[in-house]
């Protein structure tokens, strides 16, 4: 497995970061967050799933792999990187398939950037059924309007007590807001990345005796 690496080798915490189905582990959201995350000692793993190796080989484009390769990807990631000590998450896709392998690999914790609860313009369709009872400390950073699932939307939905959000305040699936909402993307994605490092901080932190 090929990793990109941002951080301190001798963080508290590593997290492996998985992309979305369209762009690439070096995609510049993924640089924007694994460099922001590394800026406040966290490291940070990326890599790829088996279709985007082949398409960084020979630039074609294909379609994600299916569910169970995507999933047993995850779990060699898992295994070569060790359970303890590892957050996993990342886009869309990504995050949702380390959601679905979070509680049996033992992992303390899992992040998840623009989860996607339901396919755009299908909102019956949701992807929600093992965060229903997901033991796993998560947190899932999802933009007010994202059409994967929206904030009046996933108010709605019945996740795990386990699971908290962090709203980027009218972004997008990429966090980003419209021009006229007075914000910009830079300012969602500092507020979301200070909510994965708070999140972060807590799973690092010792104990109580």
């Amino acid at each position: 497995m090929d990793y990109l690496f941002n951080g301190p080798e001798d963080a508290a915490l590593t997290i492996a970061l998985a992309h979305g189905a369209g762009a690439p582990m070096d995609s510049p959201f993924m640089e924007e967050v694994a460099e922001a995350l590394a800026a406040r000692s966290w490291r940070v793993a990326r890599f790829e799933f088996p279709y985007m190796v082949r398409r960084r080989e020979d630039g074609k484009k294909r379609p994600p792999d299916r569910q169970p390769v995507l999933l047993d990807t995850w779990r060699a990631v898992i295994a070569d990187l060790g359970p303890q000590g590892l957050v996993i998450g990342g886009k869309s896709m990504g995050g949702r398939m380390a959601s679905l392998v979070a509680e049996e690999s033992g992992v303390p914790g899992l992040v998840c950037l623009g989860y996607p609860f339901h396919p755009p313009g299908k909102p019956d369709r949701l992807r929600i059924d093992h965060l229903r009872e997901l033991a796993t400390p998560a947190l899932i950073v999802q933009g007010t309007r994202d059409p994967f699932g929206n904030a009046e939307e996933v108010a709605g939905y019945p996740l795990s007590p386990t699971m908290r959000l962090h709203w980027a305040e009218d972004g997008n699936h990429d966090l980003a807001p419209r021009k006229r909402s007075g914000r910009s993307a830079e300012q969602n994605l500092a507020e979301s990345v200070s909510a994965m490092d708070g999140f972060l901080q807590e799973l690092s932190a010792p104990a109580s005796p």
